[in-house]
């Protein structure tokens, strides 16, 4: 039997189906599928039958990919509700002599999720900082010590009762079985960091749609998170605002015409048609910028009050890692490490994860990635090393019939705007262009120079 893995994106512009597999070089993308969805904002269900009209197809088409049936996925969970707080515990250990066991330590841990919190809120994740087993202070591997009493520190992830339970609503409702919840910007990372960096301190910061989540780990421990209610479809709002154009134009300017930074935009503008037989307007390269730069770097600095607020500014050695479908914003890396002084670098998930058929050079898809490698670590947590063979999907029955396409999403905002073949486009996006390539763009703008 294979071992699969099936988790589930639930983003808040689009919803990502992926089965992973483990072999012996590691964990492995063998399917993926992905479409626009509707129905949550900033991360939060806000329509559940929406959702489902978006996800379902998606998972037929996986299913269909592989020729197995998904039974089992995992979810990530996030959205601006999400805090984080200290936790501690106290255990005294009735023989101090005899050595201290794993099974001690993932039950203190299990008792963390336990902790007291506000009406309405729950404990996510808790993730241990460090021991203090008698006069050894600072442990961070306390099995194999002896001691008689076990002081714990925890960084605990608290969400809403509510919001777990709406993404539960949406699989029960799909006729699949919740395995799991884990926290995004833990999936992010550990998609798309390296050891060294969260060995010496990094700090993540992940763009989605509609939430940037920052992530910091150092020492290998994650040491804080925060969730900035700010994403791209801010940005596609400004623009829609700023501009006066249709939220479907907006995209389009930023994500064709876009950039950071207004001091290196082009000195020409786009002619926009207009609607219902109004005229055609121009708007300038650097309006567009102006307008990406100011909600870019409102994300940038809330990103750095979290930094600075979690106490390690001076620690974060490796500087900061960009990712989400956001980071293929033209010229946000020089811009980020003008905003905060950190080095920047822009970060896809891992090759490590991807087959051959399988592209995974998008970093909109760094949190689905990182759902399906962690899904195969909490298995294995519960395996407890007995070697077991594990699975969330069956091929009893199950026949690939009508085969649907897959690694691809279908695109057609792209409609209304119209540019001249006088200067060919140079688009910013890098991997992220492949979604593109279906656009008519001599359809779609006219480059005037200004």
């Amino acid at each position: 039997m294979r071992n699969l893995i099936a988790a589930i994106d639930l983003g808040t512009s689009k919803v990502v189906c992926l089965v992973g597999e483990k072999t012996e070089t590691g964990v492995k993308i063998i399917a993926i599928n992905e479409a626009p969805t509707k129905g949550i904002s900033r991360g939060e269900v806000i329509n559940i039958q929406s959702v489902l009209d978006a996800m379902t197809p998606t998972i037929r088409n996986v299913e269909n990919a592989i020729g197995e049936k998904i039974n089992d996925v995992f979810v990530g969970i996030a959205g601006q509700a999400i805090r984080c707080q200290q936790g501690t515990d106290h255990t005294a250990r009735t023989n101090p002599d005899e050595l201290i066991t794993a099974a001690e330590i993932d039950q203190i841990t299990k008792k963390m999720y336990g902790a007291l919190c506000m009406e309405g809120e729950e404990v996510i994740h808790a993730v241990p900082q460090s021991y203090n087993i008698d006069d050894f202070m600072g442990n961070t591997e306390p099995v194999g010590m002896s001691g008689r009493n076990i002081f714990s520190n925890f960084k605990l992830f608290i969400g809403k009762k509510s919001s777990s339970q709406l993404r539960s609503n949406v699989i029960t409702r799909s006729r699949l079985n919740l395995k799991g919840v884990i926290l995004e910007p833990l999936a992010s990372a550990l998609a798309v960091l390296d050891e060294d960096e969260k060995e010496v301190g990094v700090a993540l910061l992940d763009i989605g749609g509609g939430t940037s989540d920052l992530l910091i780990i150092q020492d290998n421990v994650v040491r804080h998170a925060a969730v900035i209610p700010f994403g791209g479809n801010c940005i596609t709002e400004d623009l829609k605002q700023g501009c006066g154009v249709s939220s479907k134009v907006a995209e389009q300017l930023k994500t064709i015409h876009g950039s950071c930074m207004s001091s290196v935009a082009p000195d020409k503008s786009v002619r926009i048609n207009g609607i219902g037989g109004r005229k055609d307007k121009d708007i300038h390269f650097k309006t567009i910028a102006e307008i990406i730069e100011s909600r870019v770097e409102e994300i940038l600095e809330a990103a750095m009050y979290e930094i600075e607020r979690s106490g390690y500014k001076e620690k974060i050695n490796a500087g900061l890692v960009i990712t989400g479908g956001t980071s293929q914003l033209a010229n946000l890396q020089p811009f980020a490490r003008l905003v905060t002084g950190y080095e920047t670098r822009l970060a896809n998930p891992s090759k490590m994860y991807a087959l051959m058929e399988t592209p995974l050079n998008k970093p909109s898809l760094s949190t689905g990635v990182g759902l399906v490698a962690m899904g195969f670590e909490e298995l294995e947590k519960m395996d407890k090393g007995e070697g077991k063979t594990y699975s969330t999907t069956t091929s009893d029955s199950w026949k690939n019939e009508n085969k649907s396409p897959v690694n691809k999403v279908k695109d057609e905002s792209k409609e209304n705007v119209k540019e001249q073949p006088k200067e060919p486009k140079k688009s910013p996006w890098g991997g992220f262009k492949g979604i593109f390539d279906s656009f008519k763009s001599d359809n779609v703008f006219t480059d005037n120079d200004a």
